[in-house]
C-alpha cells in the first residue's frame, strides 16, 4: 500500500464486499431459494443488485421490483445457509493491511451475526477488530451513524477516523458519524449506475494514499 494506514488514529470498515466477497454460485442459489418462496423469478442482474446494493439502495430496489419489503428479507434470511454461505466466501487479497493498522479497528456490517461470526472465524481474521457491530432494526442500518457511533463507543475512539466500505450507505453512515470515508469499489461505476464519492475512491485499497485530506 502507498501511503500509512497509521495517518488516522482509528478505522471502521464494512464486511461484504468491502473486505470479502461470495462466489456467484451461492448468491444465484440463494436468489432462486428467495424466488421459490415468492413465487417469482430474479434474474441475474436483480440478484447482484440486490446483493451488492447496486445502483438505488436496497430497500428502493425491493419496491421497485414490487415487492414488499418484510416478506423479502423474510424470505432471505430463511434461505441463508451459514455452512454454505461461509464456504463460499473469500478474502479479497487487498485487505491484508488491516492486520497491520495500528490504533483501534472496528467492524460495522450488515450481516448477521450468526452469519458474520463463523466468515470471520473461517478466514482467520477474527482479531483484525477490536469490535465487531452488526446492524440491525433495533440499532439501525447504515447510512444511520448509530451503529458506527456504537463501534466508535466500543473503540472508545478518538481523533480523526475513517469508515472504509464499498457501497454509498459506508459513505453515507461515515460522514453521518463525522468520520472521513474511504469509497472502495469493487463493480465499477457502470455496473453501479451511479458514481459513489467519498474522501478517498479507490478501486483496491493497494491503491490507497492516506494523508490528511482537505478540509470540507
Amino acid at each position: 500500500m502507498t501511503g500509512s494506514a497509521t495517518d488516522y488514529d482509528f478505522w471502521l470498515l464494512d464486511l461484504d464486499g468491502t473486505l470479502v466477497d461470495v462466489e456467484w454460485p451461492y448468491v444465484r442459489e440463494t436468489f432462486d431459494r428467495v424466488g421459490d418462496r415468492l413465487g417469482r423469478e430474479f434474474s441475474d442482474r436483480e440478484a447482484k443488485g440486490l446483493w451488492y446494493g447496486l445502483g438505488v439502495d436496497r430497500e428502493t430496489q425491493i419496491t421497485a421490483l414490487g415487492l414488499d419489503r418484510e416478506p423479502f428479507w423474510a424470505a432471505f434470511d430463511a434461505v441463508e445457509s451459514p455452512q454454505e454461505r461461509v464456504a463460499a466466501t473469500t478474502l479479497y487479497e487487498d485487505t491484508a493491511f488491516v492486520a497491520d493498522i495500528e490504533g483501534p479497528v472496528g467492524l460495522v456490517t450488515h450481516c448477521r451475526p450468526y452469519l458474520t461470526e463463523p466468515v470471520l472465524d473461517r478466514l482467520d481474521i477474527t482479531d483484525w477488530f477490536d469490535t465487531v457491530v452488526c446492524c440491525s432494526d433495533e440499532l439501525g442500518w447504515k447510512p444511520d451513524p448509530t451503529p458506527v457511533e456504537r463501534a466508535m463507543a466500543d473503540l472508545g475512539a478518538e481523533g480523526r477516523g475513517v469508515l472504509a466500505g464499498d457501497g454509498a450507505n459506508d459513505v453515507g453512515a461515515a460522514w453521518n458519524a463525522g468520520l472521513d470515508a474511504i469509497h472502495v469499489e469493487r463493480h465499477g461505476a457502470d455496473s453501479r449506475g451511479v458514481c459513489v464519492l467519498g474522501d478517498h475512491r479507490v478501486r483496491s485499497f493497494s491503491e490507497l494514499e492516506v494523508s490528511a485530506p482537505d478540509a470540507r
